[in-house]
């Protein structure tokens, strides 16, 4: 099975087809499998990667460099401070500076819009590396983990715990829908997605034979499920409403009793980090109440997360290699 993506843009997942997100995930494998046997192709020799940065990151960053550097692409890191995008000077007019520059743009920032519009002008393709609505190179590596895990995705039972109204919560759901997978969001009434992008997964899950549930029942919605995801209550840019998460997020903790209630000795637990699990960071310390993950699930068995983080690098490597 073979697409050509050449030239494509990667904004949101919802772009793309269950039969060239299978193709991306085949090829994020292959790719691991070259890396771990020592084979560099190169396939992206003599290619210059901008990376624009509004947010900072890890995970993002880094497997983008590692992913542009074994493929023989220059990465060039331009962040907040670096160019005027925006300020001096428009989106439009620096997405066509940079395009007439580099094969390839990653953005990771806070409105959607801004990487629609370096898409729609820069002539080359342009990569989400997240924004406030859409993680699109997040959901691929979360799938491959999955994948990897449990053999395949279909049919399979996915549930999403705690902010279910975040960029991660609507691309896993639309991802898990494209992919013919059973996906549920558990989350308080206040913290639930969109209506719009809710009936959009419904119609993409009607035609893969997968389900899309919203409920705020946590006990009926993790019961069966294959996987249980979450991600921390606060995302970045809200931190004024950190009071009212803690509030509402409390019941909804990743924790060894929610586990049990799966009712799956082999359910397995996903987190796209940083994650609040113990008291080791400046914030958790304060209260580990405020912790979306317990320590105890956080380092069990069950968890996968950090085959989860290694995977952003080999499937950021596949949407470059594809779309260049």
């Amino acid at each position: 099975m073979a697409f050509n993506l050449k030239g494509r843009n990667l904004l949101t997942i919802k772009n793309y087809t269950p039969e060239e997100i299978e193709f991306l995930l085949q090829l994020s494998v292959k790719l691991k499998q070259d890396k771990y046997a020592g084979i560099r192709s190169k396939n992206l020799d003599g290619k210059n990667i901008a990376l624009i940065f509004e947010k900072p990151s890890t995970r993002t960053r880094c497997a983008f460099v590692c992913a542009c550097v074994d493929e023989g692409a220059h990465p060039e890191y331009l962040g907040k401070g670096d160019i005027q995008l925006g300020k001096k000077e428009t989106v439009k007019d620096t997405a066509r500076v940079l395009g007439r520059m580099f094969d390839g743009i990653q953005f990771r920032g806070f409105k959607h819009e801004t990487v629609e519009i370096l898409g729609e002008y820069a002539g080359v393709p342009v990569w989400n590396g997240l924004t406030d609505a859409f993680h699109p190179t997040q959901v691929l590596a979360d799938l491959m983990t999955v994948m990897e895990h449990k053999g395949n995705l279909k049919g399979l039972k996915i549930v999403y715990v705690g902010d279910g109204r975040n960029n991660v919560a609507n691309s896993l759901m639309v991802g898990a829908a494209k992919m013919g997978m059973n996906f549920c969001i558990i989350a308080p009434p206040e913290l639930q997605p969109e209506k719009s992008l809710v009936d959009e997964a419904k119609k993409f899950a009607d035609e893969s034979r997968g389900t899309v549930n919203i409920t705020s029942n946590v006990e009926e919605g993790v019961k069966g499920a294959d996987v249980i995801y979450t991600d921390v209550w606060v995302s970045m840019g809200e931190e004024d409403k950190f009071d009212e998460r803690l509030r509402l997020l409390k019941p909804y903790q990743v924790n060894e009793d929610m586990i049990c209630k799966t009712g799956n000795s082999e359910v397995i637990f996903l987190h796209c980090l940083p994650a609040f699990h113990n008291t080791d960071t400046d914030v958790s310390s304060k209260n580990a109440d405020i912790c979306e993950v317990t320590e105890g699930v956080f380092e069990s068995r069950h968890s996968k997360v950090f085959d989860q983080a290694e995977n952003r690098l080999h499937t950021i490597k596949a949407v470059m290699v594809a779309t260049l």
